[in-house]
């Protein structure tokens, strides 16, 4: 099946993307990696009159840094943003995650501000982007503002982004020297996540100074595992104490249930994922 028939826009600025957005309303799609909108297209799930094509606004394709801050272009893609030296130096856990989306070709095309948006609980970026504390800039037509991750997913497939809004870049504080890793399990090779661990570590004089630790597919948008968090700081990064912390990873959560596995059997992979990504994150 191929897409309805509609009307193609592509700006070369946020401020053009920002009009024509405005111009086509409620029957605009924008169009950022196509890697989730394209395949609802063609099965014509959504038959929108204008799609909006971001690809030619070359200043959201940039990855640079700011003082203690990283900014990633929400344009950029899920390979470029993998393989650039400034996240492999100071955001590692992003990288770490990218490394486990799809597959190359969907690493080659799909964007990080796309993925983001979609908001799939079951999508890798998100949950790194939400363990390594960073503010994402949303513009509209009355300027840009700043949204904490932690309040920019808001349930399943839904973020803070208006309708007449766009994300335009990922602020994250640098995490430069910590260990980082994201475990994730599932049945067959390039699967959404059945539940993956985003865990960034700081080790200083033998013990654990700082820890992040987030969690996907365990509810209806990524979640932060505070309670092992705050178990983890002070304490040794011996195998014992990761585990005893990493066995309340669950707590609070409410994972869905469906044919990869039910919530209980979510629950069991948290702390098991947990465990193992906070050690993998220690040795570096």
């Amino acid at each position: 099946m191929i897409p309805s028939q509609f009307d193609y826009v592509a700006p070369e600025s946020v401020e053009q993307a920002l009009a024509a957005i405005a111009e086509a309303g409620d029957e605009g799609k924008v169009l950022a990696g196509g890697q989730s909108l394209l395949p609802i297209l063609r099965l014509r799930m959504n038959s929108p009159e204008t799609v909006i094509d971001l690809g030619r606004i070359a200043d959201l394709r940039e990855v640079s840094e700011e003082g203690d801050t990283l900014v990633v272009g929400a344009m950029a893609t899920h390979h470029d943003v993998m393989r650039h030296p400034l996240v492999g130096e100071h955001a590692a856990l992003l990288a770490r995650a990218l490394e486990e989306v799809a597959d190359p070709q969907v690493r080659h095309r799909g964007t990080v501000g796309g993925a983001l948006v979609h908001a799939d609980p079951a999508g890798d970026v998100g949950t790194a982007v939400l363990a390594l504390d960073a503010e994402l800039v949303v513009a509209g037509p009355n300027g840009s503002r700043t949204v904490a991750a932690e309040d920019f997913f808001v349930d399943l497939f839904q973020t803070a982004v208006g309708e007449d809004e766009l994300l335009t870049h990922i602020r994250i504080p640098k995490h430069t020297g910590w260990g980082a890793h994201y475990e994730k399990f599932i049945r067959v090779a390039q699967q959404w996540s059945i539940v993956a661990v985003a865990a960034t570590v700081k080790v200083e004089d033998g013990a654990i100074a700082d820890a992040r630790v987030g969690l996907t597919n365990m509810g209806s948008t990524p979640l932060r595992a505070k309670g092992v968090e705050r178990a983890l700081v002070g304490q040794s990064p011996s195998a014992d104490v990761v585990g005893q912390a990493a066995a309340a990873a669950a707590e609070g959560t409410e994972p869905p249930s469906d044919l990869n596995g039910a919530a209980d059997y979510r629950k069991h992979l948290a702390g098991v994922l947990t465990r193992r990504a906070v050690l993998a994150a220690v040795e570096g």
